[in-house]
């Protein structure tokens, strides 16, 4: 960043506090060095191609890990960017020249699991984004269980705003696309998500990807962001950058991936991470902060002096590269030191339960929570159990056997297990 820049950006923080840059003055001026303005998701069953099309929109293929590889299924939540173009009235994020084609804007995409067995993955993905892609097979019967239950969890965690997508026409007749397509409309009706466009591609053979990225521009805006208030990060990656054998002098610090709901963070600021690192007291288990500093930050593949709230970002800190290894701080909540959310140990909620279990094949009534009963809790970026203490009307009070950072009043998706599987039967609302 060039000097003169930096001492007019100073002179502002002292004037009027940290203050984000215009993002609009930032499109026209240097659009390669702004950060992504947007989280949109990739929702679905499983197999319906949203790591397929995720890579013909941004180039990488999300699927990396090896358990990934040899199943061919997501695991993991995966996260690329792009930049959307128009080029001679075509929307793309491949434009043949970037100089003549009009920049619209900078995107992040989360790939979300599409496996039963991986919903709290999926759950914890939905929280950092503003928007979502639902993929739908159309050469499958819709809905399909986690068809429904992802949808259902969009919904319970606040996305107003998505594009259903109907791949893999190109493996079925026109007939049975356009019965599938009547399929997918009666599916939404009734939701909040009834008059959601249904764009059909083939993400395998690129077909109609720039209707998706028109309908994406036209039916995903981005949202009003608050960045004048304490910065606060939702952990939703942590890894190790250092790789076998690297010497003592070139190791590098743990790295944090996730999305900044509010606020600033800069290169060189000191960050708290709650719940924090697990430690035994008096035979006891507790959590203790981690204290850090920034090293560096990176969005939209560039490292810059200072994030905002949008896409996905990367903090480089200063902690050792074992403790955040193999998504060991996933789930945290990452703010200035003394200026975080309190962590629970257990909690209170008022609870609203679904009629109806989502997810399962069969048709299975939402039965009342009972005493003692082991909870999926789905907060913020983090999953955990609660064990269910006492029972009141509407509500429940949990003790969790994994502690979560969060604000009063935040919204926690609950599950229970039916059969050896986690389902989504309702949310909850966290009160002292």
């Amino acid at each position: 960043m060039p000097k003169k820049k930096k001492a007019e950006e100073g002179a502002e923080k002292e004037d009027k506090g940290r203050k984000k840059p215009s993002k609009a003055a930032a499109k026209k001026e240097v659009p390669d060095l702004i950060q992504p303005e947007i989280n949109i998701g990739l929702c679905g069953h499983v197999d319906h191609g949203k790591t397929t099309l995720l890579e013909r929109l941004s180039g990488k293929w999300t699927d990396t890990h090896s358990e990934e590889i040899k199943k061919g299924i997501t695991i993991r939540l995966g996260y690329a960017d792009t930049d959307f173009y128009e080029e001679g009235g075509i929307f793309t994020s491949k434009p043949k020249d970037k100089a003549k084609a009009k920049f619209l804007r900078r995107v992040s995409f989360v790939d979300a699991p599409g496996h039963e067995s991986l919903m709290a993955t999926m759950l914890s993905g939905a929280t950092i984004m503003d928007g979502a892609l639902l993929l739908v097979a159309a050469n499958e019967q819709c809905p399909q269980p986690q068809t429904r239950e992802h949808l259902m969890a969009l919904e319970i965690i606040g996305v107003k705003h998505i594009v259903i997508v109907q791949n893999k026409v190109d493996m079925v007749s026109e007939e049975q696309a356009v019965k599938n397509y009547e399929q997918i409309r009666e599916f939404i009706k009734g939701t909040p998500y009834q008059g959601a466009p249904i764009i059909p591609i083939s993400a395998q053979h690129t077909l109609g990807i720039s209707m998706l990225i028109q309908a994406i521009q036209e039916h995903i805006p981005t949202p009003q962001r608050d960045s004048d208030k304490d910065p606060m990060m939702f952990v939703a990656r942590s890894f190790d950058v250092n790789r076998p054998g690297a010497v003592l002098e070139e190791l590098q610090g743990g790295v944090l991936g996730g999305s900044l709901k509010q606020g600033i963070l800069h290169t060189g600021d000191e960050i708290e991470i709650r719940p924090g690192r697990e430690t035994i007291e008096k035979n006891q288990k507790v959590y203790k902060p981690l204290i850090a500093k920034i090293t560096g930050l990176k969005s939209g593949g560039q490292m810059m002096e200072q994030v905002g709230p949008g896409g996905s970002i990367g903090v480089l800190t200063s902690l050792d590269h074992a403790i955040v290894k193999a998504d060991s701080l996933t789930g945290s909540v990452v703010g200035l030191k003394g200026k975080i959310p309190k962590v629970w140990y257990e909690f209170e909620l008022d609870t609203n339960l679904l009629q109806r279990v989502v997810g399962a094949r069969e048709d299975v009534e939402v039965e009342p929570i009972k005493l003692g009963e082991p909870l999926m809790l789905n907060v913020n970026s983090a999953a955990t159990v609660g064990v269910v203490a006492r029972l009141g009307k509407n509500s429940c009070f949990c003790r969790l056997k994994i502690p979560v950072c969060a604000e009063e009043g935040s919204r926690v998706t609950i599950s229970r297990k039916i059969g050896n599987r986690f389902r989504l039967i309702g949310f909850g609302v966290i009160k002292s």
